[in-house]
């Protein structure tokens, strides 16, 4: 499973890319997304990499994302209750390790918003126009993108 964060605006970019971020539902800066590991969902990753930071997310950060920044309809945050009543699973906890190992998607959780409102990161993103490797906030994270969603959480 892949997060996607958007991290640079889209202002004088491309209609074809605009419209990628649009089919993730990316709207604005901040805003993230848990998507399966597909060729389809790839490939509009690698579309629009120069506005975006992704990379594989584990169990124990997707059950911090969806505890602290989880939204059901109505902007009400999501408790363990209302995914023990609405889902076969006990918990937050329970829920969030089925979706990174890929057993559940996020829209069989009834009423649960699918794009994840953050806080820009805690001291900032390092510079917005280079690459994760040239040491800037851009493009593939692997592993690391855990330590950024931790510190945007």
């Amino acid at each position: 499973m892949y997060a996607v964060v958007q991290v640079r605006g889209v202002v004088k970019t491309r209609q074809d890319i605009k419209n990628t971020l649009k089919m993730l539902r990316l709207h604005h800066i901040n805003h993230c997304v848990l998507i399966p590991d597909t060729p389809e969902n790839l490939g509009m990753i690698r579309k629009v990499k120069d506005y975006v930071a992704f990379g594989e997310v584990d169990a124990t950060t997707v059950e911090t994302l969806l505890q602290t920044r989880g939204r059901v309809i109505g902007d009400a945050p999501l408790t363990d209750e209302y995914v023990k009543s609405n889902s076969t699973y006990g918990g937050i906890a329970d829920f969030a390790k089925a979706l990174a190992s890929g057993e559940t998607k996020l829209r069989d959780m009834p009423g649960l918003k699918p794009v994840l409102r953050l806080h820009p990161p805690r001291k900032g993103y390092k510079t917005t126009k280079r690459t994760f490797p040239q040491g800037g906030a851009l493009g593939y994270y692997g592993q690391e993108i855990n330590t950024l969603l931790y510190k945007m959480r």
